[in-house]
């Protein structure tokens, strides 16, 4: 809601572009401002008020563009929870969403109507169809005019930061995704903290090709860029084709792009591939991007170093999750240190409870010179969820006795000055061999820049004499790679008991939406073994490193 607050601010300027079509703030909140009367009269006779601060659920299955942002803003102005869907779920996990999140009201477009209407109708939901006429000449109404015209009509200052704002759904990996509720507040605080932080301004464009039911495309690429007043401009898909052909457009330059790692790879693939006139070309256009972001998951060192050379400036680094959007970054003026996601954003608290298990040699010296060990990092903040939509015990178990959130992420503070290091998910990167914990992204840097390994996953397998033993799971590119080959690249950047001892080849790396491969599922499909229980999984993280 507070994007809405700022229209005023820059209503005549574009908003969104899409397939050629450029709508400006004032578009689409007039579309808003029809939805919103559309939900209102969805709901206003049938909608069960749970408390003051719980809105109807409004989910939205919409392609990127115009009809995703008028609806997620029609569903605020309605006093209504924005719930995104993913566009390529089967039925079954869109119907488990609509059911779990009592949709009340699904958005979506003409083309979807017959593939949803079965599915609104089992959850109990109205159907409603999004506009199609297409906007973006003549002159809109002003933006208070819009407002008022939004049933019921409130005055925006009604609307608490304790409202429930978006449920956006965790991955999974350990069980049933759950649905983490952001409040308007934790919404303004996010999105501010980032705009300050990543320096975001009126002028910039943002080359959006995020999936749109992630923290990732949802809150830093689309409303980080409208709270100051950016174009962004969608792509239905990503292509590496596509992206570098808008970013070597001159006219109406594009200067922030995000990304997930695997994205950048291609990026660098598609590059490789191109005549020198297009690699000049290429070159000059990463150059001119004022700020590039790498998230979802860790970015592998080589594919850093890579976009380094060619753009001249370093990927920016973050971690953050479902739950508490985004904690730390490197900073956007000063040292971005490769492997590192640097230091808690405005308002964040983090710390890592220490884990006895680590022996000194894994520990870092903090600012003070106290050793840091590794260990469960937890944070708190008015960046954090409100709940697990309809899961109080998954909620209450999520947060320690002093109100800490537990990410379930094993981290360090590491380096000169110090910067947090993530070593992975505590429940499947890290492994325990021969007394050891050993981190498997750590191992999975080092293998990566074999010159032969395209991609790379580190696992730990149940081992009778060592508890855990290091196994890699490699995709290659030319010549096949051996197990002794990979024992003698890594033996100068490893100690002895993080060199893989078992190797095995695929054609490739399964990932989801986002870029990220599920361990535990991979070492089912794989090896036919349940992954060892190191942690207990007291709640399901969408980890958005």
């Amino acid at each position: 809601m507070e994007v809405i607050r700022q229209i005023s601010r820059f209503s005549a300027r574009p908003a969104v572009v899409a397939k050629g079509l450029t709508f400006r703030y004032h578009d689409i909140l007039a579309g808003a401002s029809s939805i919103a009367r559309d939900v209102h009269l969805a709901t206003a006779t049938r909608h069960k008020l749970q408390d003051q601060f719980t809105g109807p659920r409004v989910a939205i299955y919409a392609p990127p563009g115009r009809h995703y942002v008028e609806a997620t803003w029609g569903a605020w102005l309605a006093g209504g929870i924005a719930v995104p869907l993913c566009l390529t779920h089967p039925h079954k996990e869109l119907q488990y969403v609509l059911d779990d999140a009592q949709v009340a009201v699904l958005l979506t477009t003409p083309e979807h109507e017959a593939e949803l209407a079965p599915l609104a109708h089992q959850a109990g939901a109205d159907l409603r169809l999004l506009r199609t006429q297409e906007r973006g000449v003549g002159t809109a109404p002003g933006v208070e005019q819009l407002l008022a015209n939004a049933r019921p009509p409130h005055s925006l200052a009604q609307w608490p930061d304790a409202c429930g704002a978006l449920i956006v759904y965790t991955s999974g990996t350990t069980g049933r995704p759950k649905g983490a509720l952001h409040t308007h507040g934790s919404l303004a605080a996010h999105v501010s903290a980032l705009v300050d932080a990543w320096a975001w301004r009126e002028d910039d464009r943002i080359l959006h090709a995020l999936p749109l039911h992630h923290v990732h495309g949802v809150i830093n690429a689309l409303h980080c860029a409208h709270a100051a007043g950016a174009a962004v401009e969608f792509l239905p898909n990503f292509s590496p084709a596509h992206v570098w052909g808008c970013l070597m457009r001159e006219e109406d330059a594009v200067t922030v792009f995000m990304g997930v790692p695997t994205m950048y790879a291609y990026l660098l693939n598609a590059y490789d591939a191109m005549a020198p006139a297009q690699q000049a070309a290429a070159r000059a256009a990463a150059a001119r991007l004022r700020l590039t972001v790498s998230g979802s998951a860790a970015c592998p060192l080589p594919t850093m170093q890579r976009w380094e050379e060619l753009s001249g400036q370093r990927l920016l680094e973050r971690y953050g999750m479902t739950e508490t959007n985004m904690i730390l970054s490197n900073p956007y003026e000063g040292e971005r240190r490769p492997g590192s996601v640097g230091l808690p954003l405005p308002g964040v608290e983090v710390r890592a409870i220490a884990d006895p298990a680590y022996d000194e040699d894994s520990g870092a010296a903090s600012s003070d010179g106290v050793v840091a060990r590794p260990g469960e990092l937890r944070v708190r903040g008015p960046n954090l969820f409100r709940e697990y939509w309809n899961q109080p015990d998954a909620t209450a178990e999520a947060f320690d006795e002093d109100g800490w959130f537990r990410t379930g992420d094993t981290g360090v503070l590491d380096g000169s000055p110090p910067y947090w290091r993530i070593l992975g998910r505590s429940s499947v990167d890290i492994i325990k061999s021969g007394g050891y914990k050993i981190s498997a992204l750590g191992v999975e840097n080092v293998l990566l820049a074999h010159p032969r390994v395209a991609e790379c996953a580190v696992v730990g397998l149940p081992d009778d004499m060592q508890g855990e033993r290091v196994v890699a799971i490699i995709a290659y590119s030319g010549e096949p790679v051996t197990l002794e080959e990979l024992q003698r690249f890594t033996a100068g950047e490893l100690p002895a008991y993080q060199l893989p001892r078992q190797l095995r080849i695929v054609d490739g790396l399964p990932r989801n939406a986002m870029g990220k491969v599920n361990k535990k599922q991979l070492v089912r499909d794989l090896f036919a073994v349940e992954p060892a229980a190191r942690v207990r999984d007291a709640h399901d993280l969408d980890h958005a490193h």
